[in-house]
């Protein structure tokens, strides 16, 4: 790939086209990873619906381990971008360097303590019988997964700082091509069940990520982030950092996912079919939103270069043309989805009153969709100029200030049931749109994260 016009794309491109360009790759990327979960319903509701509801249960929970790599991936892109913007490559190596290290030790001691505790952890959150053993069985080997995960995570955060979106998604087609073919050997041939799912999951991430790092190290190219061993050695200064905007990112995922596994306790008091309608419809409406998140992490690539160039103009022309292009897709799937539920929903169960509920739920989302595509825009601006404290409150509000509270007033004091879960998802969203968008006139995120502007650590990666 050629980095030098990719870097010049993104600072002085057709702006529709370069989030298009960036954002292509990660939609098709997000889906993939989307997919691996829709195949692992698929074939376990071949198992039965008890088995559906024990990956819906824990997924809120493998959601909040991997909200840190997350969150020091989301910090890696603001900070490495801002370098590449900057014209600082070897910057953005060291950065590099401590993204892959801090996330591989943090990943092994959360994944290795998580799977000791994991019976203990899904009991905690309501799961009792079989419910427990499935869902228990499933998290342990997803935790000690984890690793690899985050593996993958930092070779992805590396690239799309510098622009490059098509590698990642190359490498997880590969590896969601190996899952389809695994699952359903580890299911069925042997007889694993539940657990089959997760190992299948494991080694198919594992095998690419290691992989993936591996192509760092013997890159070629000097227009392009190269790793070494020595840049794995713990650095104090760009650690420091790197935690700086990781730390702030991590607790609004952490808080974010947290505030799901609450609500997922609060859907699993109407029921298994209550659960298994709130997986399904999850999974699906994750689909949907592929184009807006892809726009949103495109977008943090571009903020993060344009703020790096001290480019604030061509900052804010990004942020309003994905707003557009967010409302169009999301407005355009939607239509396609309300006219499709109850085909959707059945095609993973034949469960009368999940079909029932699930149908009904996946109507409701879909008339709010271009507020998610919004929430996304900001999210992605936020991250991507590296004022992660923003996306945090952002993250935590959502859940924490509106959206519980608004389950446990509508269910206490209204017929609704169940459905008071899904217009507390709708209220909280428009809520927390208005939030973001008046966040944004303050103009806080224009400001840089990086502070070397010294040129005695620059190299040429091209002129713009």
């Amino acid at each position: 790939m050629d980095y030098n016009n990719k870097r010049s794309m993104i600072l002085k491109g057709n702006m529709a086209r370069v989030i298009l360009t960036l954002a292509a790759p990660i939609m098709i990327n997000n889906s993939i990873q989307t997919i691996y979960n829709l195949a692992d319903t698929y074939w376990v509701s071949r198992i039965g619906d008890t088995q559906i509801a024990a990956i819906t249960l824990v997924w809120p929970i493998i959601f909040l381990m991997i909200s840190i790599g997350i969150g020091i991936s989301i910090a890696g892109t603001a900070i490495i971008s801002q370098y590449i913007g900057a014209g600082l490559l070897r910057k953005a190596e060291n950065v590099a360097g401590q993204v892959i290290s801090i996330s591989f030790i943090v990943s092994a001691v959360i994944g290795f303590t998580s799977a000791y505790f994991a019976s203990y952890i899904v009991s905690a959150i309501g799961g009792t019988g079989e419910l427990l053993s499935e869902a228990t069985s499933y998290l342990r080997v997803i935790f000690i997964g984890l690793p690899m995960m985050f593996l993958f995570f930092s070779f992805t955060t590396i690239k799309q700082g510098q622009g490059d979106t098509l590698t990642p998604m190359k490498y997880g087609a590969l590896s969601l091509l190996l899952n389809i073919i695994l699952d359903p050997i580890f299911i069925f041939v042997f007889g694993l069940g539940v657990k089959g799912a997760a190992i299948a999951t494991v080694l198919s991430r594992g095998l690419f990520a290691v992989y993936a790092i591996y192509k760092l190290f013997v890159n070629e190219d000097n227009n392009s982030i190269s790793i070494n061993w020595k840049l794995l050695k713990p650095n104090v200064i760009d650690s420091k950092k790197l935690l700086s905007v990781a730390v702030p990112s991590s607790v609004g995922q952490a808080t974010e996912a947290f505030g799901f596994t609450i609500l997922t306790m609060f859907v699993l008091s109407f029921g298994e079919s209550t659960v298994a309608a709130f997986g399904i419809t999850n999974r699906i409406n994750s689909l949907i939103l592929m184009p807006a998140m892809g726009i949103g992490t495109a977008l943090a690539t571009i903020i993060g270069q344009n703020i790096g160039a001290d480019n604030i103009k061509r900052a804010k022309q990004a942020v309003r043309t994905s707003a557009l292009l967010s409302t169009v897709f999301l407005v355009t799937g939607g239509i396609i989805i309300f006219l499709s539920a109850d085909t959707l929903i059945g095609f993973f169960t034949t469960n009368k009153e999940v079909l029932s509920q699930g149908t009904y739920f996946l109507k409701l989302i879909t008339l709010a969709l271009p507020l998610m595509g919004f929430y996304r825009v900001f999210i992605g601006t936020f991250q991507g100029s590296g004022h992660t404290v923003l996306s945090m409150m952002l993250m935590t509000a959502r859940l924490w200030v509106f959206r519980i509270p608004l389950v446990i007033i509508l269910k206490n004091t209204t017929n609704l049931q169940e459905k008071s879960i899904w217009f507390a998802m709708i209220i909280s969203n428009v809520l927390i749109c208005m939030i973001s968008f008046g966040m944004y006139l303050t103009g806080r995120w224009q400001n840089k994260v990086i502070k070397d502007s010294k040129l005695k650590d620059k190299v040429s990666i091209g002129e713009v």
